[in-house]
């Protein structure tokens, strides 16, 4: 009975421990992904990835990506890396983002982003080749394969 209150606090410390993500339910998630696309005023992108997540959870993806403004241009995303925030399970991270951006590149470029889905907001990067230039709006889709 005297060492009850030695396991109390062991269990209390064991919880207080607990990542505070991990305690709200959320999941931690990473797109791995390649792209490559178009524009001449209308941009147009289409690529696969895979999602993981630190739960154990795998999918394979394809995305696509269009969008209106001005820009032109034709570019490749190789080894692209996404983040994903506010997710608690896998299948949160599918669905359509609202993206915005802005781009220049010569032969090789880079440049990252952030869009949002309701909850749920996705942060890319990745470095490519191509040429591209201009301000594009539109949506960054995410469908399982």
């Amino acid at each position: 009975m005297k060492h009850v209150p030695s396991l109390m606090l062991a269990v209390l410390l064991a919880l207080a421990a607990t990542p505070a993500a991990h305690a709200a339910g959320e999941v931690d998630c990473k797109l791995h992904f390649n792209l490559s696309g178009w524009s001449a005023i209308y941009k147009t992108a289409k690529g696969n990835g895979t999602i993981t997540c630190d739960d154990g959870s795998s999918l394979p993806v394809k995305i696509s990506a269009k969008g209106g403004g001005l820009t032109v241009g034709k570019s490749t995303i190789e080894n692209g890396t996404g983040e994903f925030s506010g997710v608690h399970s896998i299948r949160e991270t599918l669905g359509t983002y609202a993206a915005a951006e802005a781009h220049a590149g010569a032969v090789k470029s880079s440049g990252a982003q952030v869009m949002t889905k309701g909850e749920v907001s996705l942060a890319l990067a990745g470095t490519g080749k191509g040429w591209d230039l201009g301000v594009a709006f539109g949506n960054f889709v995410i469908e399982a394969r």
